[in-house]
């Protein structure tokens, strides 16, 4: 029988279509009830989206991977295993149950949770325009470091968490943890933003207000849970970009599993050029860009143990280098840290440590900016052990009890080589120790959350002795202080989409060793160390509202909050000349901040998301003895008025573009009030296309309309990231 070229062609292009439609997976969303669940998002492992639920809850995926997540907003995420050919149905729960904030200890339904949180998933912190991790955060309003400028460009000791408007020092008044082990410097209390492989990191947490009742010192303004990465397949993850500024962004991550072993490697190196960051008309010939150069890594194996247990081990390291704007400035900082634990039952155990080299260089400058001098080199190195136990238990069906207990030890010290005056040596030796227990009950009768903790903490700085060249050892100050923090929270239920909510708190923080021992610069800004500091000590409440509307696929929590902060560590002006600042490290009376923040989110349509938030905080110094004429001034580095917005386009033939609008209210350098800088708007934005299952093009750009944004005054006025851009690819192979 013969055939004509015209029917084999056809029956060509039937068994194509044939072929076709058997690669196909078609699927449908819904939740508890029954009800179609549209603009459903499914992703693969990597992030990567596949298909988006249409308004009966259908989707359909062309040569779908073993495994996709499939979210909605307020709903738990499921991860479902795919059979090629058979139709897929996927049951969401927990409708605007959509976060679980494990950084409060209970897992809570963010309706249901007397915390004002913000969850930053694994498709935002890609999407964000910028590489940093404090980049990212800032898409979170009320989040700053202790200035505007980003982490790669500041020195570290300005890179402290402000949160809730209560500013921060070169000390971070928020404390930042991974899996329950704190990530704040040991020796100074800042965050090394660039410590963590981008890729090892699935989503972080932030939760705002005083934490210090679960978590001890450093959560005065709340707390940063990052939520690393778990190995659950075997795969292989590579990124690399390039732009503006010899700018380079780079990471893998590789990940095994193995019956009950897993295990994984990521990596990631960034560094740019950086930029100027002295404004144009104040520089001179010894000005030149700061910037990063960052190399670092983690490791982790895991073996599940039976009853849904596990053990683990894991291990990551930094290496950069800094260069601070002037030919003599730099420091460069290694880090390592080893970690492990275990999750058992109703326990969970962490033992960690760290070792840490910081190296550092200071210089006077001369006039117009056309010489300097190195004036001292400082070492720093510091070793720190701790240990955290938890547990909790159900009791009957409404009531949930934890507890826990943590300890750790920090030996450090300063070392420094003098050049200036009659040069010589200076070096400060001294142990700090903090060990706490506390306790957590959580009831939920009916309509009602109710939770309450404390915990007891014994903080002690001792064997802390200076050495000169010059003079003999001098002892120095040893002080030790046993604080009590308590917390009440209560929500109440009034319809299934709307709750009410309340907390009060006591919190504290302690002083850093950098505080109280090391002077710190930056610029020809100096600020002296003071060996008689105490712990600060900080009330507050905070009161307000979750309403959620499933119609608009939309989430509404406002709160008006009160903090009281006794005893501040803050930087004092002694002196001020037209190219230097004198400044001193002192316990102040007392500062508020009060205020409203408002977070939203809604998604109108499937192929539109919308996200942001809004923060007043009326942030004061409200008494001050020595210094009564500062009483009403503004905190330093605090904004009254600042927002933030993502707007997230989505179709899935032309890919992903994400714009993020930040504002920022005018604000003061100095505690004076004499050094004002002004507001700002900053636009960024972010592209991506997938070519196929393995390949994404992504394109980035910061601050497009290159707006001068003043984050210093030292006196001299710095300025913040200019209009820089980025591009690069993101593979993906494996399960």
């Amino acid at each position: 029988m013969r055939f004509s070229p015209s029917r084999i062609h056809l029956a060509a292009i039937v068994l194509a279509l044939a072929a076709a439609a058997s690669a196909q997976t078609r699927g449908t969303v819904r939740n508890a009830d029954g009800d179609p669940v549209s603009a459903a998002t499914i992703t693969d492992l990597a992030g990567h989206q596949l298909a988006v639920s249409s308004s009966d809850g259908a989707f359909t995926l062309s040569q779908p991977p073993n495994q996709v997540e499939v979210s909605a907003p307020h709903y738990v995420t499921a991860v479902v295993t795919i059979t090629t050919g058979q139709p897929v149905n996927v049951v969401l729960r927990q409708p605007l149950e959509t976060v679980t904030v494990t950084a409060y200890r209970s897992a809570l339904g963010s309706s249901d949770s007397p915390a004002s949180t913000r969850v930053l998933d694994t498709q935002q912190l890609q999407q964000s325009a910028s590489p940093s991790l404090d980049g990212k955060l800032r898409q979170i309003p009320g989040f700053e470091l202790f200035r505007r400028s980003s982490s790669l460009v500041a020195n570290p000791t300005t890179e402290g968490v402000s949160l809730r408007g209560l500013g921060s020092t070169a000390a971070s008044r928020s404390l930042v943890v991974l899996d329950d082990i704190p990530l704040n410097d040991p020796y100074g209390g800042w965050v090394h933003w660039e410590e963590l492989p981008e890729l090892s990191i699935h989503s972080v947490e932030v939760v705002r207000g005083g934490a210090s009742d679960l978590y001890g010192s450093s959560a005065i303004g709340g707390v940063i849970s990052v939520i690393p990465v778990r190995s659950q397949t075997t795969g292989v993850q590579l990124f690399a970009s390039g732009g503006s500024e010899a700018a380079l962004d780079d990471g893998a991550l590789a990940t095994i599993k193995r019956g009950a072993w897993s295990g994984l490697a990521s990596g990631g190196l960034i560094a740019a050029d950086g930029y100027t960051l002295i404004a144009p008309h104040l520089r001179g010939p010894i000005d030149q860009p700061s910037n990063v150069h960052a190399q670092n890594g983690l490791a982790e194996i895991d073996r599940i143990l039976p009853g849904d247990g596990r053990v683990f081990l894991r291990s990551n390291v930094l290496n950069e280098i800094r260069h601070n704007g002037t030919p003599a400035t730099w420091n460069a900082t290694r880090l390592w840290r080893g970690a492990a634990g275990a999750d058992w039952h109703d326990f969970a155990l962490r033992l960690f440590g760290d070792n840490e080299h910081y190296r550092q260089t200071f210089s006077s400058v001369g006039a117009g900016r056309a010489s300097e001098t190195l004036t001292r080199f400082a070492f720093d190195p510091a070793d720190e052990l701790g240990a955290a136990l938890r547990w909790h238990r159900p009791i009957g069906t409404h009531v949930l009890a934890l507890a826990g207990a943590d300890t750790h030890d920090v030996r450090a010290e300063d070392a420094e080589r003098l050049f200036s005056g009659k040069g010589g040596t200076l070096s400060t030796t001294a142990r700090q120790r903090q060990t706490g227990v506390w306790g957590e009950a959580l009831f939920t009768p009916a309509q009602w959350t109710i939770s309450g903790s404390a915990r007891v903490d014994h903080f002690s700085n001792f064997d802390a002795q200076q050495f000169s060249s010059s003079a003999a050892p001098v002892q120095l100050p040893a002080f030790s202080e046993t604080v009590f923090d308590p917390r009440l929270g209560l929500v109440r239920r009034i319809t299934p989409s709307l709750s009410l909510n309340a907390s009060g708190f006591r919190a504290y923080r302690a002083p850093t060793q950098n505080e109280l021992y090391r002077a710190g610069q930056v610029g020809q800004q100096i600020t002296e160390p003071n060996p008689n500091l105490r712990s600060e000590r900080a009330t507050g409440w905070e009161a307000g509202f979750q309403a959620d509307i499933r119609r608009y696929g939309a989430s509404v929590r406002a709160s008006y909050f009160w903090t009281q902060v006794n005893r501040p560590i803050t930087a004092l002006t002694l002196s001020t000349t037209p190219t230097s600042t004198l400044l001193q490290r002192e316990n102040l009376g007392q500062i508020e901040s009060r205020g409203l923040s408002l977070d939203y989110a809604m998604q109108p349509a499937s192929w539109i998301g919308i996200e942001g938030g809004y923060q007043f905080a009326d942030a004061t110094v409200t008494k001050n003895d020595p210094e009564p004429q500062l009483v009403g001034n503004w905190i330093p580095q605090v904004a009254r008025n600042m927002a933030t917005a993502q707007v997230r386009f989505t179709r899935p033939r032309v890919g992903i573009l994400s714009l993020q609008g930040r504002t920022s209210g005018r604000q003061f350098d100095d505690d004076a009030n004499v050094y004002l800088l002004h507001s700002y708007f900053r636009l960024d934005a972010s592209a991506e296309h997938n070519f196929g299952r393995h390949v994404v093009a992504f394109a980035s750009g910061e601050n497009l309309f290159d707006r001068s944004i003043e984050v210093g005054k030292t006196p001299l006025t710095t300025l913040g990231t200019p209009r820089l851009a980025r591009f690069g690819l993101r593979l993906n192979f494996g399960e």
